[in-house]
């Protein structure tokens, strides 16, 4: 399993320290949302030049004009960028046009999607990559069940990652339905030391 550590609501300068500290037990980084909404494209191209081995995602959460933002993203240096699962068929296929000319991929959030005609619908279309999504707001409220793994077992030519306030207590819990990426934010970047709670995390997905 991948390790995917999402920077978010952090400075450019905590994203580049936490990197520096974890670097060795990651292997996605994400650009979170907030942190590409203050420091725009820029961020996304330094941290690519910076860790040119590394997957970079731009969490862009893109739901209309598709192929502007899927460029602007992989010009940037992404290798992945996300697009809303509740986006119109038209900005999902032109995100995938344009991450097949960069030799790029996207990655569908299925966030707010309950029914799982939705991923049929996506497969049709062509997407190979989704994050099952248990947003911020949620978690204030309770941890992810078992509803939103429902969401895409059995559909196993699904890449499939999760992000939901994982943290080490949850993390078993999380690989027993055995996704291919698991998202971990503030469990390690609010840590009191990152670099080994990232470890021990990377160590427990490679068991």
């Amino acid at each position: 399993m991948n390790l995917q550590l999402a920077l978010d609501r952090l400075t450019r300068d905590e994203c580049f320290q936490l990197l520096q500290q974890t670097k060795d037990s990651i292997d996605w980084i994400e650009v979170g949302t907030g942190v590409i909404k203050e420091y725009g494209m820029s961020i996304v191209r330094e941290i690519k030049q910076a860790y040119p081995d590394k997957v970079i995602v731009a969490d862009m959460k893109t739901c209309d004009a598709g192929k502007h933002e899927a460029i602007q993203a992989f010009k940037a240096g992404a290798d992945i960028t996300t697009v809303m699962a509740f986006s119109a068929d038209k900005t999902i296929l032109d995100t995938l046009e344009a991450a097949q000319a960069y030799k790029k991929r996207i990655m569908i959030d299925l966030l707010g999607v309950t029914d799982r005609n939705r991923i049929h619908e996506l497969l049709q279309l062509g997407v190979e990559l989704v994050s099952l999504h248990f947003g911020k707001d949620m978690q204030t409220e309770g941890e992810m069940g078992a509803e939103l793994y429902a969401l895409t077992s059995g559909f196993e030519i699904l890449e499939v990652a999760v992000a939901g306030g994982i943290n080490l207590e949850s993390l078993p819990r999380v690989m027993e339905v055995n996704p291919d990426t698991i998202i971990v934010g503030s469990a390690i970047t609010k840590a009191e030391n990152p670099a080994k709670t990232a470890a021990v995390m990377k160590g427990l997905l490679n068991r």
